[in-house]
Parts: structure tokens; sequence; C-alpha cells
């Protein structure tokens, strides 16, 4: 999306005193439109909080797997002012289950969000374990201070999706696994019962009347078989030859692109898988980014490390329809980013930080900000 003098802390603490100073200072964009015209005023029945994601106007995009909604909450968040320097929370579980009176042992960071707007990261938690855990919001700004956002009063709006899994089944938990927000829509991954049941569905925003998404289908070079029913577990966006397409990556690794125009809702998708980075491993989360005028996708993944891969010549890679057998790569290339360990969600922050949620050997979670490699 390294070179270990990347991450002394002084220049990491320069880079991003320097960001803050330039876009902290800065009103943003003006809109001609607000994103939140229509919202009802209340208390959003989130009964889970997972995947999120920021649409513009400081509005955040909540994936509720147990309720089958996709919910948005304006959170009407402010700039904290320019942080002294670069942002790093050690024990950030800890900081939590304290903010909410429980123990580390009892909540789950299920992902984190950044407000590119303010610099302020949003965590979706949940308080408990099992089917009786409370969701929870924390905002952490960028000055490093958490605070629990309140869901009281907001003006917020929801989606349903359609066809999906029973509530009791395994697949309820990934109906919504992903989700990203562009050019006016929303963009959700996950599971439905039908019996293609791997989907990705596309959400006017704001949220109108859902359709069922579009059902696709992808070479998994490892298995050496196509699969419908594997649900993609992280995505990004990336334009290819101008048009915008979803990069998804799934277990074990196949990373396939789709072309954002197919996928429209009720039509099977076949998608071109680009890359096998390996068995036996599990993507965590992903972003895109340019460095030096190059293009580059950064994800983290549960066995291997964080991979940064070179997409600069995407468009002419040709898919894989091979069995990549032994635990074998294909297509794209990628580079393991060492100095990057434990890692397991991250989001842009800008053009050349991220923010990342990392896991220690103790277990200890640290929230910090990052040059991008």
């Amino acid at each position: 999306m390294l070179k270990s003098k990347v991450f002394i802390a002084a220049a990491v603490a320069a880079g991003f005193a320097a960001w803050a100073a330039q876009s902290l200072a800065a009103p943003a964009p003006a809109s001609t439109k607000s994103l939140s015209e229509g919202m009802q005023k209340g208390t959003p029945e989130l009964q889970s909080a997972g995947p999120a994601t920021f649409a513009p106007q400081g509005i955040l995009l909540v994936g509720d797997a147990k309720g089958a909604k996709i919910f948005a909450i304006a959170t009407g968040d402010k700039p904290a002012g320019s942080p002294s320097g670069a942002l790093k929370i050690e024990k950030i579980d800890e900081k939590i289950a304290s903010l909410l009176g429980t123990t580390s042992k009892d909540i789950l960071i299920n992902d984190l969000a950044v407000n590119p707007e303010t610099g302020s990261t949003f965590l979706t938690v949940s308080r408990g374990r099992g089917p009786d855990a409370t969701p929870v919001i924390v905002r952490v700004d960028s000055s490093g201070k958490l605070t629990e956002f309140s869901t009281k009063d907001v003006l917020f709006s929801h989606a349903e999706l359609p066809n999906a899994p029973a509530a009791d089944s395994k697949g309820r938990q990934e109906v919504t696994t992903d989700l990203q927000f562009t050019g006016g829509q929303v963009i959700v991954a996950g599971l439905s019962n039908e019996e293609f049941a791997s989907q990705l569905r596309v959400l006017p925003f704001p949220f109108a009347k859902t359709e069922g998404g579009a059902s696709i289908e992808i070479w998994h070079g490892a298995h050496g078989k196509f699969e419908t029913r594997s649900p993609v577990r992280t995505f990004a966006l990336f334009e290819i030859g101008g048009q915008p397409n979803v990069l998804a990556a799934y277990t074990c690794t196949p990373l396939v692109k789709f072309p954002l125009a197919d996928l429209k809702p009720g039509t099977k998708v076949k998608g071109t898988t680009i890359a096998e980075l390996g068995n036996r491993n599990r993507p965590l989360d992903m972003i895109v980014y340019q460095k030096e005028g190059k293009d580059y996708l950064l994800m983290s993944n549960s066995a291997r490390g964080v991979m940064k891969v070179d997409v600069e010549k995407i468009d002419q890679t040709q898919g894989i329809t091979d069995h990549i057998k032994d635990g074998d790569t294909a297509g794209l290339k990628y580079e393991s980013i060492k100095d990057l360990k434990g890692v397991e969600q991250l989001d842009k922050l800008d053009k050349d930080h991220a923010v990342l949620l990392t896991k220690g050997e103790d277990g200890a979670m640290t929230l910090q900000a990052v040059a991008l490699p």
C-alpha cells in the first residue's frame, strides 16, 4: 500500500504533525447537499456493530449483522485540534474496557474507521461475548482522547439487507463482512440465503428501497475450483482503466476484481482472480493508496502478516484459472512488511499515513498512526 527508517518515531511524529497542521486547520470542502437530509432523529436500534466506514460529512456507516441492516449515523464529529505528535495508544483494549466499566476480556474490537475530515478514529465494539453482547461505538480523537459515542438522539437512517441468512444460522454472522462508500453508493460484502450465497450489494445513499445484491462467483486457485458460497472477507475500491472496481480478498487467499458497473441487483457475476497470496490464511483488512506516483494495496492477514501488493499492472494481469498447489502464490506480486506485526485492522488517515490496530504477543492492543510503507 518498508523500510525500517520510515518508522523511526521522530519521522512519524513529524509527518503526522505536519498533516494535522495542514488538514485540521483547513475547513472541509463545502457540500451542495446535506447527506443527513431525510434522516430521523432518535436512537438507532443497533443489535450489533461490526464493519464500519465513513461517508462524507462525518456520517458513520455501520454493519449490523445480527439485525441484517446497515446504519448511517450523523456523528457531528469535529476536529480536536492539532495533536503534538503521532497517535499511539497502548493497551487500548484495557482503556476501552475501563471506559465501559468492564474488563478487556469482556470486550471485542470489531473494526475501526477513520473520519478523513477530522482525523478521529471510530471503533465498533462488542461489550460482552456471545449472542448477548451489547454494541458500542468508541471515538478516539486526533489527540488520543477516548469517549463513548452516544447514539441517543442522533440523526440516522438504515437499510435492511434482503434475503439475509436465518437469524439463528452461522451465515447470519457474515451477512455483512465489509463495506465501503463511493460515489453516492454503499458497497456491502457478505452472505445471503440464496444458492449463490456470496454477494456484493450496491445500496444507493441516502438509503432508499433496497434490492437483492449481485451473486458472485470466483475461481479459488488454492482450492482448484469455482466457489459461490465463500464470503468476501475484506475489500477496497480501485479504478482500473478509469472504471471503479471492487478488489476483494477471500480466505486462503485469492484476490479478485469485480467491475462495479457489473454488480446489478439479482445478477450473477464471475470475478477475475488476479492473485493467489497463499493458503491457510485469512485476510483481515485492506486499503489502497499511492506512494511516489505508484498504486499499492496494503492488506493485513491472520497468518501471513501485512502484504504490500503492487497493483500498477493490474489491468494487464491475466485471470488465474489453474490449481495453485502447496501454498504457492501466483498473479500479482507482494512484499511482506516485516516492521508491521500483529495488524488486525487498518484504515487510511491521510495520503501518507494509516491508523492501525495491532495485537502484541501478550494479547494487548495498540492503536497507532504510522507512515504508509
